[in-house]
């Protein structure tokens, strides 16, 4: 073998990567730009403390990520609903219910949701603001389309059998 690239060393396979010659050693060439070495002698609160930060990051990110699923829902509902037509029957119905549904339902569970992202360190309140105003968007969008198919009482004749009957 060349100087500098390997000894073999006692067994057969086994090879020795110290560097004993005099050619310059990694050691002298510098870093790229934007790494930096970790000290091999970091105490354990330090480490604690980097994986705790980690996970408090981790655990904002997916606070955040879940905050925004229900926008993905808003769209496939839309779409859904645009597909049912304006036409009242079955289909149109059982969408319009759904879309009722889907974020009363979500609203409800919004402890449960977030529940796994407590912690002192993630601030849950923006996550929880955000996936409150997507269901309500949600919402307002399910009662636009009961009010689009006519099943919401929002005209005088819709009220006529609650007036008293006119006095002649």
């Amino acid at each position: 073998m060349e100087k500098g690239k390997g000894v073999m060393v006692g067994r057969r396979w086994a090879v020795d990567f110290s560097d004993n010659s005099a050619a310059p050693s990694s050691r002298d060439i510098p870093d790229p730009a934007g790494f930096t070495r970790a000290p091999q002698d970091q105490d354990e609160s330090t480490l604690s403390r980097q994986k705790k930060d980690a996970e408090a990051n981790w655990k904002a990110q997916k606070a955040w990520e879940v905050a925004q699923a229900p926008f993905k829902n808003l769209l496939m509902m839309g779409f859904m609903m645009w597909m049912a037509g304006s036409a009242v029957h079955l289909f149109s119905i059982g969408i319009t219910f759904s879309a009722l549904w889907q974020p009363i339902s979500a609203l409800q569970g919004l402890g449960k949701v977030f529940a796994p992202y407590k912690d002192n360190k993630v601030d849950l309140l923006g996550p929880k603001l955000v996936f409150t105003a997507l269901n309500l968007v949600g919402l307002a969008l399910g009662v636009w389309k009961l009010n689009t198919l006519g099943l919401l009482p929002t005209h005088a004749s819709d009220w006529v059998s609650s007036l008293p009957p006119a006095q002649v």
